[in-house]
């Protein structure tokens, strides 16, 4: 395989002095020669900017579509997850740190093409690929040309992003997806700046541009972490600005934290908090409201938006009931439900199988 300087990234300009800035994300890195953004990354070899991860991943499992979450997405069906190495925030509370702040290159795959992966998703029957594990706005490249060759085998492609990524990148990389759950880490500028190091704002622009102006199929998931984000008046906040700048039926999820990484001081996120954001969510208007990480099968249904009727039943990831017409709509009022789904839903179940490019 060729050397990973090989690979040219996009999305920087040069400077005059010889440092080039990474246009790519909201931290604007600028880089002098051999130096790496904070995604560890991208990084300025010979005044150029190379991804240094492209076509080598930290491994390869697959998964039911509803772990990434994505709960409205062709329920049932398999996906392909992958990540690389590396992160361009610094969340305290990253439950995925072995990865996201890998620094060691050596820990990756040796080999793992954007054919070969498309190739292995067929192999294997799944419906989808998703980038996850770590944020893909890093290897955007990479992920554009997996993309690309799922999509010539009639693969679809899945990411699970913070969405902190500039205007330009970002219209280019979510051309290529068709889904995305997007991490609404919280929902004050203070939150994002204590605990992650970045911003709201960037995060709220890459909502409303996925939802308003793309195919996108696009859900939300908000880690609630016990004394930092998970007051009624927050919670409440960002319900109120979802249902008002995107609109009812953009489900969203709250998920249970557990001690790791850099927070390791709190406890893990009772039940009934995230069956308190719930209720909140639903009193506020929103539609689809997920609990995850726990136990919980009501908090894992999915009803009618109009008349309330339980349309698919899981325990976990399995679908223990789907109610659903094969054109998408509530059997009892004929009201569609908000997604993207099959005639009938896929059976995979609560598998997770690990595989090798």
């Amino acid at each position: 395989m060729p050397n990973d300087s090989a690979y040219p990234a996009r999305y920087w300009r040069p400077r005059d002095d010889g440092r080039i800035v990474c246009e790519l994300c909201p931290r604007d890195c600028t880089l002098s020669e051999g130096q790496r953004g904070l995604c560890f990354v991208r990084q300025n070899v010979g005044g150029q900017m190379r991804l240094t991860t492209y076509g080598r991943s930290s491994g390869l499992c697959i998964d039911p579509i509803e772990k990434k979450p994505l709960n409205h997405f062709y329920p049932g069906t398999s996906v392909l997850s992958l990540g690389t190495a590396g992160c361009n925030l610094s969340c305290k509370f990253c439950q995925n740190w072995d990865i996201s702040k890998s620094r060691d290159m050596d820990t990756l795959a040796a080999e793992a093409t954007p054919t070969a992966i498309a190739a292995a998703a067929r192999h294997h029957g799944c419906h989808s690929v998703a980038f996850t594990y770590n944020d893909p706005t890093i290897f955007a490249e990479y992920a554009i040309d997996i993309a690309d060759a799922c999509h010539a085998l009639g693969i679809r492609t899945v990411a699970v992003t913070a969405g902190y990524i500039h205007a330009a990148p970002r219209a280019e990389f979510y051309a290529k997806l068709d889904a995305a759950n997007v991490d609404l880490k919280g929902f004050s500028d203070h939150f994002y700046r204590k605990l992650t190091g970045g911003r709201l704002a960037p995060v709220l622009e890459t909502l409303e541009y996925l939802v308003h102006e793309t195919s996108v199929w696009t859900e939300i998931t908000t880690l609630v972490i016990p004394e930092h984000n998970d007051d009624d008046a927050q919670l409440r906040a960002q319900c109120e600005w979802i249902v008002d700048r995107l609109g009812p039926d953009v489900p969203l999820h709250f998920s249970g934290f557990h001690p790791d990484y850099k927070l390791l001081d709190v406890g893990p996120t009772p039940l009934a908090t995230l069956r308190r954001a719930r209720a909140i969510a639903k009193a506020t208007g929103i539609r689809h409201v997920y609990t995850g990480n726990v136990h919980d099968v009501d908090g894992d249904t999915t009803t009618c938006g109009a008349c309330g009727e339980r349309l698919i039943v899981r325990d976990w990831y399995a679908l223990l009931e789907y109610g659903l017409t094969p054109t998408g709509e509530c059997p009892a009022c004929a009201a569609p439900l908000p997604g993207r789904f099959a005639a009938q839903p896929g059976a995979f179940g609560r598998k997770r199988l690990q595989i090798v490019v």
